[in-house]
């Protein structure tokens, strides 16, 4: 991995400072001279943020989820500070708070069955609170789409802050890619090709400090959407975590949310546009992106009311280059995608493809940004020399996935895109645990792995299983990859031939839930297809006897997102969070007077 000169925030200036139309938000609670208004200034003068009694000021609220039971947003506790600077260098004041911490390390059985309960507290919050604008300070994979999820609802500038990827370390002299390497290790470790000591070493080595994966993962990718979307100060959302470019970027973040309420514009739905998401798919594929992405993108575009179609991933891909060489889907590592550029260098080599008109939350244009950027380098390809020539995804319908299914095809085998296999049938997690190592499993290399039940409502919170394991016995033969076919999600981190998010998913009925062992499954990624090879009689038979399962959860938040989640085309969003209207769409002020 040769090294590059690293990728500097783009230092635009910030736009003049202005009286917003219609005052400020936050004047409605502090502004005035009766015993209300006193109360709330005295609140926030007593927590150290003095208003002054003429309220003028903007109030931004500086979302922080920073937690020690998250080591990849710790690195944000850092940048508080230097966002509080930049706010109140720019003429505003920050009010910190803090936020659920979503991090999949520790999170079980998933971070996702969470991401829609951070996106009800930032939008209560922001309802609840004398708020003009907001930094959100996320990292870890759901932390970013829950947050701005919530924002998009609420509808006040918004401006995202990440902590970035952690340092590389080394493991038998070669970069270790967290989460990839892991995966393919513990391969090698279930074949009997890692002992002991050398698990304890890779333990030692994975141990490498704090920050987001460092490869290719689902917090890369969103980090690098968002600044694509337009939610971010350019540049900056690929600078490792302690890289001392990240105070930096974040004092502009504070200036930059500061010009954009007293500019009395770029709200979340000003900037998120169809066309912001049509740039943020096309920028999806070229980076060999999470498939995950999939599913908050279409979260965010259902807050936006923008429509937003699963076909359209592969559509809009299909003439993309792959340039991002960056594990799982490349070689290399994030380090080395930001020294070669980082986003703006990626968008420079695609700007033929993009809608550049598309306005930020900087307000300058995509297209200004781009212009400004240097050549790509290292880690990102020239559009002349790709990793692959047509997107990095593919969806796939037929019998077995009606409403669809998605892969990604940067990172799976080209020979097992058109594939015929008689299926092993895992029903949830554990039954999978229990006999996918079982010698008398009766699989070959040809088998399709088929995992049922594990879908948004089945667990609830559709976690990252469909990464099924290699039987231990095919590893041991040699054995690299197998079709898979999950209602599950993946890690971005992870690779193989994976058909994902299958809907509709086993636990309301799906098709999947239906198929046997040794029936017939067919996938044709090039085609679009994926299908069970079942007399539709007998599918009518089995779906006649199919009764879903019994709530696992009778109780709490895992009860109301299993009686309310959508399914993966949509976002797994629950569905009265959804704005499908401009009067959902409507953002109702609290009533303002005595608590």
């Amino acid at each position: 991995m040769t090294p590059h000169t690293p990728v500097t925030p783009v230092a635009a200036p910030a736009p003049d400072i202005g009286p917003a139309p219609g005052g400020l938000r936050s004047q409605g609670w502090l502004a005035g001279d009766d015993e209300v208004a006193v109360l709330h200034r005295v609140a926030l003068a007593s927590a150290g943020v003095p208003v002054g009694q003429q309220a003028d000021r903007p109030v931004i609220g500086i979302a922080n989820s920073a937690s020690e039971l998250n080591p990849c947003n710790l690195p944000l506790r850092d940048l508080v500070g230097p966002v509080r600077e930049g706010i109140e260098a720019a003429g505003g004041v920050g009010a910190e708070f803090p936020t659920i911490s979503l991090g999949e390390d520790l999170m079980k059985p998933s971070a996702m069955l969470y991401r829609n309960l951070l996106a009800i507290e930032i939008e209560e919050m922001i309802r609840a609170n004398p708020l003009d604008g907001l930094v959100i300070l996320a990292n870890c994979d759901k932390s970013v789409p829950g947050a701005l999820m919530g924002a998009i609802s609420a509808n006040i500038p918004t401006i995202l802050v990440t902590g970035g990827a952690k340092r590389v370390t080394t493991f038998r002299g070669a970069p270790i890619g967290t989460g990839t390497a892991l995966w393919r290790l513990w391969d090698e470790r279930r074949a009997g090709q890692l002992d002991d000591a050398g698990w304890r070493e890779l333990e030692r080595c994975l141990s490498c400090g704090l920050g987001a994966c460092n490869t290719m993962g689902t917090a890369s990718t969103m980090a690098a959407l968002s600044e694509v979307l337009g939610l971010m100060v350019p540049g900056s959302s690929s600078i490792p975590a302690g890289d001392s470019r990240s105070a930096a970027g974040a004092r502009r973040a504070g200036e930059f949310i500061v010009a954009a309420v007293t500019g009395g514009g770029r709200r979340p739905r000003d900037i998120l546009t169809p066309a912001a998401f049509a740039n943020a798919v096309i920028a999806l594929n070229a980076i060999g992106g999470s498939t995950n992405a999939v599913i908050h993108l279409a979260a965010l575009a259902g807050r936006a009311g923008v429509e937003f179609l699963l076909d359209d991933i592969a559509r809009l891909g299909a003439g993309v280059p792959v340039l991002a060489d960056v594990e799982p889907s490349g070689s290399q590592l994030m380090p080395d995608f930001d020294a070669g550029g980082g986003v703006p260098s990626l968008l420079r080599e695609i700007a033929g493809l993009l809608d550049l008109t598309a306005i930020t939350i900087t307000a300058r244009s995509l297209g200004d940004i781009v212009a400004e950027a240097r050549p790509a380098s290292g880690a990102i390809r020239p559009a002349s020399s790709p990793l692959r020539a047509n997107g990095a995804f593919g969806v796939v319908r037929g019998s077995l996935a009606p409403d669809g299914a998605v892969i990604k095809t940067s990172a799976a085998s080209e020979h097992l895109l058109r594939h015929r296999g008689a299926a092993v049938v895992f029903r949830g997690y554990d039954d999978m645990l229990a006999r996918v190592d079982d010698p008398a499993l009766p699989v070959t290399a040809d088998t399709v792995l088929v995992l049922a039940g594990c879908g948004p409502a089945g667990v609830p919170g559709m976690p990252e299983w469909g990464m099924i394991p290699i039987p231990a016995r095919l590893v041991k033969a040699g054995v690299t990859d197998m079709v898979r076919v999950t209602d599950a999600r993946m890690s971005g981190t992870s690779f193989g031939t994976a058909l994902l998010h299958v809907a509709p998913e086993a636990a309301v009925g799906g098709a999947l839930g239906l198929v046997r062992d040794g029936d017939m499954i067919s996938v044709d990624v090039r085609a679009g297809r994926l299908d069970l090879e079942v007399p539709e009689a007998e599918i009518a038979r089995r779906r006649a006897s199919f009764s879903p399962p019994p709530p696992a959860h009778l109780r709490g938040w895992p009860a109301l997102y299993a009686q309310h989640v959508m399914q993966a085309p949509d976002g797994c969003d629950l569905d009265f969070l959804r704005a499908p209207t401009a009067a959902h769409r409507t953002f109702i002020e609290p009533v303002i007077g005595r608590s």
